[in-house]
């Protein structure tokens, strides 16, 4: 007997709970975004992307100039004598630093200013996110990479780029 009094009084707080969590139930408005097809096709970040080719082909071109000259270097040390070929060796390693130090300056140039754009793009991009969720009353909005599923009526990716790209 005191079993099925046990028994009842679980399932009479289980019945509890479970009307009380319903009694406090809220529904929440939810979204998600393709972070990264918004990343691409936002118009900053091609700019971004624009100015940096533009960038590194003026460095390249800067760098083909020091090849140039370092080649024409040895093709006159191949024309000197032992002495001049060690005075021309001296330059021509010197020039080698030069040219080591510019590619490695100029490497991590360009990914600060590259890391720089993706900040600002990114900042950019939340704020849009977050402006839309609170204006269009959304509880939630997450990046779709986080989900295993998110049925097509809850992607508001296109109404981010709309905003973004305006």
């Amino acid at each position: 007997m005191s079993k099925k009094i046990a028994v009842a009084v679980v399932v009479m707080f289980v019945i509890g709970l479970v009307a009380g969590a319903a009694a406090f139930a809220k529904e929440y408005k939810i979204g998600y975004v393709d972070l990264p097809k918004i990343f691409e096709e936002y118009k900053k970040t091609k700019a971004s992307e624009k100015a940096l080719e533009e960038k590194a082909k003026g460095k390249t071109d800067e760098q083909k100039k020091m090849v140039d000259e370092l080649k024409k270097l040895k093709d006159e040390q191949a024309l000197l004598s032992e002495k001049g070929k060690a005075e021309k060796q001296v330059i021509i390693d010197n020039k080698m630093k030069a040219l080591d130090d510019f590619r490695r300056k100029t490497q991590e140039d360009l990914m600060k200013e590259k890391n720089t754009a993706l900040e600002g793009i990114l900042k950019d991009i939340e704020g849009v996110i977050e402006g839309y969720a609170k204006e269009s009353g959304y509880d939630i909005v997450l990046n779709s990479r986080m989900l295993l599923y998110g049925a097509d009526q809850y992607d508001v990716t296109n109404d981010i780029l709309t905003r973004l790209n305006k």
